[in-house]
């Protein structure tokens, strides 16, 4: 086994904090800290620290500091990043994209990328876990899932997930453990999947062990017990089928399916549901998202009726709240995959809410008519090019087709595609004999002229008219004849001034990080700012397709380049990957390169993952889809792994052991004192320790996982290095290695079916969410090495300053053996429930009246919040937020010495919306004016949310999920 760094290495030496001298505003860390100088100062003296450099000596165990700087580029101003990027989005080559494979040209509303896509009022909110201040995006994602049953004709849609590739691994999962006819059979993926989906299946299965065959299925069903079949319409060489008699042989076989299906095609051909699938999954980006070299796109899938309970991912629902207004939450919201820990069945915890609400928005900006007059367009210039190739002698593999062909042209592939490229097309290079042609939105005449020309080396000419009606039409018997968004919200919203108000009234009836402070633990919210954002729009990076030659994309795998050698250098490790697109994709990319590094040992047996029992709940669902078997290890009184229970499972399971999975700071928000003794201790016992990066922003300039004992850390760009959360995603988890693991990593899902350079790929592009990397490597440019080591500082004094404030009202539950906290705190409320009734639950609610989002709810402890402020905020809105913690002490307290019981308090009735105080009847023990303003300020600018609080039972004993008609609002 490689030796890692121990404790018997004397302890280095702490590297003297070098901050960044904070005067007159003149550097991008100036913006980037909330609190200037003199507010800083005002708080260290609070504390009884001289500088930040002081209070990081003391909070961050000496044995874990790193003894120097970060090796990183001095931090450039605003102007300076901009240039740069400038310059290698340059680099890159602008084509017309004719490959397809998942990913297709498409045009993103105006009104749609500048006040959704491009507005922080959308993409600073966070996943809507509190319902009465998310109303709005979750409409947007209700509007989503309503797109996809409609178009899957499925009754049940989930609010997205990854990928399309992750996607059809979770609807494989699903299909095994809902299969009750036949459980252990084989999974059958139909040949014409795409191949990045093949590849990631492969990858899932083999990790756990299932029997996976790719069959073609002309020549039939395989003769084998079948528990799930994964069909494709259209399939990757364009191909459209009939599926009706394969999913009907399938089901009497006893077998599960489905189909992975183009939602735009489906406006046009018969959908899965009509054909008897039972699952449905794919991608929306071709609703208005753009390229992005791969990602972010947001996946879907649906299912029919008795699978909505077994459905991985996030499912807004319809509920009603306190006064019986219908309103929208996260439906079934327990039955969360990763909140099951070991007995998961999934690992998602994030999404793609972004680019859901951007897809959904897209359909109601266009309606039915519209997205079916876009799927025309592809499909008649595909038939246009049909006819005119087979005019010229050339012959297509199938003459039914949406809006992809394949053309054959034996031993010439290499030379069209050549020419192609030369003319400003990038077609697709199947093989040697074989050419993929993908038409849509975006395709013109001249495109399609270009295209011919490069087959036959002849200028078309006139031969390009419209084909006839019946030349290569879809077959009859495939012809949508059902209808589809026939709500009114995909009617109502035509003109830009409809939509521009539509898109402005959601946006008002939420809370997100433009309006206040979301003091969540465990997820950084911290300023996602302005030059950071700017560049993931620009042409020359959003417009390249993720399989475009290597040749043509020199600026964006420079980027890429940079970002993972400077967050190698960050976290002390030897290589880093960033094709995880979510922190539980990064935390199963990690544990699979644990397994892969294990079994070329040929330690097979190395397989049970150690888990405290305070980790977050994707750990052990990660643990448990890499093929591993979780063991938990208790978390002692301190909030620390219990030393002695940790022996005890190291000796239990000392010939198994693969792997412990530890946070750190730890889930308690602690800098625990005994890490590296952890690290040792599992690596003499033959495991490798898994580092989880969640807490980063604790560690950065000041301890390297990969220097303290760590093999491998997932990362979360979209907490630490500032990718905004976009009311749930996307996020990107790179995965950062020491160099045994290296050879590990995920590799690329593109190809024939077989990853290669490397382990299982867990994404569909072989750069995950590339398109949102510009915001992180943006970042880490502005701020350079001790810029980033001032942002961490700087968390800790506004997490401790908090602590130290609140304590005395609500008392801090650990601290550190110096008395200090992480960035991040957890306060008890378990004492004032015991003695008022008054919840966790309650509080939050009520913060909602002071125009805060809640801190993080019941986790990891029950009963209590655990607050993180970052970095970003400055010393008034900490001390706005401690003045209405405070304000919420005083009126526990009047419950408490009998001014109203708990359950008619203004805790537990809040939130208070504006038709509730303004009500001509009011009847409540508390006045109206503590109900709205309870502090003074809030008379100046507030915030009333749109429902009371929100009856979640009502909402989960009566499943809807799709947008309720208009009377429900009357």
């Amino acid at each position: 086994m490689v030796p890692p760094p121990t404790a018997t290495t004397p302890a280095p030496t702490i590297a003297p904090l070098r901050v960044v001298d904070r005067d007159g505003h003149t550097q991008f860390v100036d913006r980037h800290v909330g609190a200037d100088r003199e507010a800083q100062k005002f708080m260290l003296d609070t504390l009884g620290f001289d500088d930040l450099g002081a209070l990081a000596d003391a909070a961050v165990p000496a044995a874990i500091r790193q003894d120097v700087g970060l090796d990183l580029p001095a931090g450039l101003s605003e102007t300076e990043v901009l240039e740069r990027l400038r310059l290698l989005a340059a680099k890159n080559v602008r084509m017309v994209q004719m490959i397809g494979q998942g990913y297709y040209g498409t045009v993103t509303p105006g009104v749609i990328q500048r006040n959704v896509l491009e507005s922080p009022a959308w993409y600073t909110a966070y996943t809507p876990y509190q319902p009465e201040i998310s109303q709005g995006r979750l409409e947007a994602l209700l509007n989503f899932q309503t797109v996809v049953s409609d178009l899957t004709a499925l009754p049940v849609a989930n609010a997205s997930l990854l990928d399309e590739a992750s996607a059809v691994a979770e609807a494989v999962l699903l299909m095994r453990r809902s299969n009750k006819a036949v459980p252990d059979g084989v999974i059958v993926l139909d040949a014409e999947l795409l191949p990045q989906s093949i590849a990631v299946v492969q990858g899932r299965a083999d990790a756990l062990g299932l029997d996976v065959v790719v069959a073609d299925l002309d020549a039939g069903l395989p003769h084998r017990d079948i528990t799930g079949l994964v069909l494709q319409q259209p399939g990757t060489s364009g191909r459209v089928r009939d599926q009706s008699g394969v999913i009907a042989d399938a089901h009497a076989r006893g077998a599960m399916v489905t189909v992975a299906a183009d939602l735009l095609a489906l406006t046009l051909i018969t959908p899965p549901g009509e054909q008897g699938a039972d699952i449905a999954v794919g991608s929306a980006q071709r609703l208005g998202v753009p390229l992005f070299y791969g990602g972010p796109h947001a996946a879907y899938m649906a299912v029919r009726q008795g699978l909505e309970r077994a459905l991985p991912g996030r499912l807004v629902g319809v509920s009603r709240d306190a006064l019986g207004a219908t309103a929208y939450r996260l439906a079934l919201q327990t039955r969360e995959q990763h909140i099951r820990r070991e007995r998961a069945t999934s690992n998602i915890c994030t999404a793609q809410a972004l680019l859901a609400i951007v897809a959904g928005f897209y359909a109601v900006y266009h309606g039915p008519e519209g997205l079916r007059r876009i799927a025309q367009h592809g499909h008649d210039a595909a038939r246009t090019l049909a006819v005119a190739l087979t005019g010229h002698g050339l012959e297509l593999t199938a003459d039914a087709f949406f809006d992809t062909l394949t053309v054959r042209v034996p031993a010439r592939a290499h030379v069209v595609v050549a020419a192609a490229e030369a003319a400003g097309v990038n077609l697709r290079l199947v093989d040697g004999d074989h050419v993929g042609i993908s038409c849509d939105e975006t395709t013109t005449p001249p495109h399609l002229a270009a295209v011919v020309a490069a087959f036959t080396d002849r200028d078309p000419g006139a031969e390009l008219a419209a084909p006839g009606e019946r030349a290569f039409a879809l077959p009859a018997g495939l012809v949508r004849d059902s209808e589809y968004l026939t709500h009114p919200v995909f009617h109502q919203y035509r003109s830009e001034t409809q939509m521009l108000r539509y898109l402005r009234r959601l946006a008002d009836r939420d809370l997100a990080l433009d309006r206040t402070m979301i003091p969540l633990g465990s997820c950084t919210m911290k300023l996602n700012a302005t030059t950071e954002m700017q560049a993931i729009t620009w042409p020359e990076l959003a417009s390249i397709h993720p399989l475009a030659p290597d040749h043509q994309t020199v600026g964006w795998r420079r980027l890429i380049a940079d970002l993972e050698s400077w967050l190698a250098t960050i976290t002390g490790y030897d290589r880093v990957s960033i094709q995880p697109n979510a922190g539980s994709q990064g935390e199963l990319a990690g544990l699979l390169a644990i397994r892969g590094y294990h079994r070329s040992r040929g330690e097979h047996r190395r397989t049970v993952c150690l888990i405290p029992a305070s980790a977050h709940g994707t750990n052990a669902a990660s643990a448990v889809l890499a093929g591993m078997r979780v063991v938990v290890v208790a978390t002692a009184a301190d909030g620390t792994i219990d030393q002695a229970h940790l022996a005890a499972k190291l000796t239990e399971h000392a010939d198994e052991l693969a792997a412990i999975m530890i946070t750190y700071p730890s889930t308690h928000g602690v800098y625990d004192t005994d890490v590296r003794e952890v690290c040792d201790a599992v690596h003499a016992a033959g495991g490798q320790v898994y580092v989880d990066g969640a807490n980063l922003n604790a560690l950065v300039g000041l301890a390297q996982p990969g220097r303290f004992g760590g093999d491998v850390s997932h990362l979360n760009l979209h907490k630490t290095f500032c990718i905004p959360h976009g009311g749930g995603g996307p996020g990107v988890g790179p995965v950062a290695v020491r160099a045994h693991l290296a050879p590990f990593l995920p590799g690329d899902p593109a190809g024939t079916g077989a990853w290669s350079d490397g382990g299982a790929p867990v994404a569909a592009a072989r750069f995950g969410s590339a398109g949102v990397l510009p915001i992180s490597w943006a970042y880490i440019s502005l701020m350079g090495g001790d810029g980033l080591t001032t942002a961490t500082a700087s968390a800790l004094l506004a997490a401790n300053y908090l602590a130290r404030r609140l304590d005395p009202y609500f008392p801090v539950l650990y601290t550190g053996e110096s008395g200090l906290v992480a960035h991040e705190c957890i306060l008890d409320l378990r004492p004032l429930t015991a003695a008022t009734g008054i919840t966790a639950e309650d509080v939050a609610k009520r913060l909602i009246d002071f125009g805060f989002h809640a801190p993080t709810l019941a986790f990891p402890v029950p009963g209590t919040l655990m607050v993180e402020p970052t970095e970003s905020e400055d010393l008034a809105e900490l001390d706005r937020f401690i003045d209405a913690m405070i304000a919420v002490r005083a009126e526990i307290d009047q419950v408490a010495a009998g001014a109203f019981p708990a359950e008619d308090s203004p805790l537990r009735h809040a939130p208070h919306p504006a038709t509730v105080v303004t009500a001509t009847q009011w009847g409540r023990p508390y006045p109206r004016e503590q109900a709205a303003f309870p502090l003074p300020a809030l008379r100046r600018d507030k915030y009333f949310p749109p429902v009371a609080r929100i009856d979640g039972a009502h909402g989960d004993r009566h499943l809807v999920c799709a947008c309720p008609p208009v009377t429900d609002f009357a």
